[in-house]
């Protein structure tokens, strides 16, 4: 079974505006979720949770963006972490539904994004990356399109116990 996971698409995370190419990005997130609806595959959000960065649960930033089509319904994942497995119960939903493929998208490319993926990696789930459906912002080192070209090379190539595909949004819809 698949699943697409969409990491940390909150308010508070959009609000500054500096999130590179977000609107693309939003739109590329919408073609995956209806994709995965159609398909009955499923669907889980992974929100952050922090009352310091303005991610308090129920507050206007914590909730999913008013963009994503996100329903009451949808399979959320409350973390603490970067990492959407620590200390959560994503595993076990994943085990619950059977799901042993995962397609990756959301925001932060350098933080969450890359965790989760490691994560989902070692722990034997074969990873789909979506290359332009993940977003960060400029870094004092780096900006955000060169991070996340460089994340998409490194995933590419990483030595894990599972493949990790990197591929943009239209090739893994073709794929489903």
């Amino acid at each position: 079974m698949k699943a697409l996971l969409i990491i940390d698409m909150q308010k508070s995370l959009f609000a500054a505006g500096n999130r590179y190419d977000p609107n693309g990005v939003i739109s590329r997130i919408n073609l995956l979720i209806e994709k995965f609806r159609k398909e009955n595959m499923a669907l889980i959000f992974i929100r952050h949770n922090n009352e310091e960065d303005g991610l308090g649960t129920g507050s206007e930033g914590w909730q999913i963006l008013n963009e994503l089509d996100f329903r009451e319904t949808d399979l959320t994942v409350e973390k603490i972490h970067c990492d959407a497995f620590c200390k959560t119960n994503l595993a076990e939903k994943l085990t619950e539904l059977k799901v042993d493929e995962l397609t990756i998208c959301g925001c932060c490319t350098d933080f969450c994004i890359d965790t989760t993926v490691r994560q989902a990696a070692s722990r034997g789930y074969k990873i789909r990356v979506a290359a332009d459906a993940h977003t960060t912002a400029d870094k004092v080192y780096l900006d955000a399109k060169t991070i996340i070209e460089h994340h998409n090379f490194v995933w590419s190539e990483l030595y894990s116990p599972q493949l990790i595909e990197v591929m943009p949004t239209q090739s893994i819809l073709k794929e489903l």
